[in-house]
């Protein structure tokens, strides 16, 4: 049974159909990537998926249960965390702060009550979360816009990770870093699928894709045109499945393959 899954999206703007009747599962404990050209589709079904909009027909299902997001807290409270390419820190603020931003904890006792915050706990929190999923976010008292572009996508990820009980969304997590920091990224995204928690993955690098992923699975014109295994899939596949070179039959029939193993 899927993690999570999706059936028959559909979702017009004005005139414009967006996604005509998309399906999409995500599996827990992996990396499932969406991918697809420009207007593919894939950051509609994306904001569909962690509550951000509205879908106009079709059903969603969580752990097996029908399930309709109204917005991006009643996902966080399910389970559901997202990691958009902003990353949405505070520059001002050091990692452990932006990890509990929102969520802040306070002193036990009177202090409490009076609105103090047990910073000690949420610092050791924090470690203990960064620690775990081998970052190099060392230096808790910096502030985040001092850090390594690798470095607060690892805040980011850390944070979403803490919070989410089952599945992240990861959109362009190596955007605009380096070779060594998309490294780090990608070993750290593995490693989120490791501890149980399933990963989507949105990018437009099908070598990492390849290389990090589970399963790929394709939109193209708002359709669902290919769900992939990873193993034995090339980037020609990829790019034949989102041109429209590689006929949807084969395509299903690699998923189906995957499926009887």
């Amino acid at each position: 049974m899927a993690l999570l899954e999706a059936r028959g999206v559909r979702k017009s703007y004005g005139h414009v159909q967006v996604l005509h009747g998309v399906d999409f599962e995500a599996e827990a404990g992996q990396v499932t990537a969406l991918i697809g050209d420009n207007g593919a589709g894939k950051s509609t079904l994306v904001k569909i998926l962690s509550g951000a909009v509205a879908l106009d027909a079709g059903q969603l299902r969580l752990r097996g249960e029908a399930v309709r997001l109204t917005s991006p807290e009643h996902a966080r409270t399910l389970g559901i965390e997202t990691v958009y390419q902003d990353l949405a820190l505070a520059p001002e603020l050091g990692p452990a702060e932006n990890v509990f931003a929102g969520r802040e904890l306070l002193r036990p006792g009177l202090l409490g009550r009076l609105g103090v915050l047990d910073k000690k706990t949420m610092r050791a929190r924090a470690q203990e979360a960064f620690t775990s999923m081998g970052t190099d976010v060392k230096d808790l008292d910096a502030a985040v816009a001092a850090l390594s572009g690798g470095q607060r996508q690892s805040v980011a990820i850390c944070r979403a990770v803490m919070w989410a009980k089952d599945l992240v969304f990861l959109d362009e997590p190596t955007a605009a870093l380096g070779v060594r920091q998309t490294g780090k990224v990608l070993e750290l995204v593995r490693r989120v699928a490791d501890s149980g928690v399933g990963v989507v993955l949105i990018s437009h690098n099908m070598t990492e894709v390849l290389e990090v992923a589970d399963s790929v699975q394709v939109l193209r014109l708002g359709r669902r045109v290919a769900s992939l295994p990873a193993r034995g899939t090339t980037v020609a596949d990829l790019v034949g499945a989102m041109t429209g070179a590689l006929d949807t039959p084969v395509a299903d029939a690699r998923a189906d393959e995957r499926t009887q193993r």
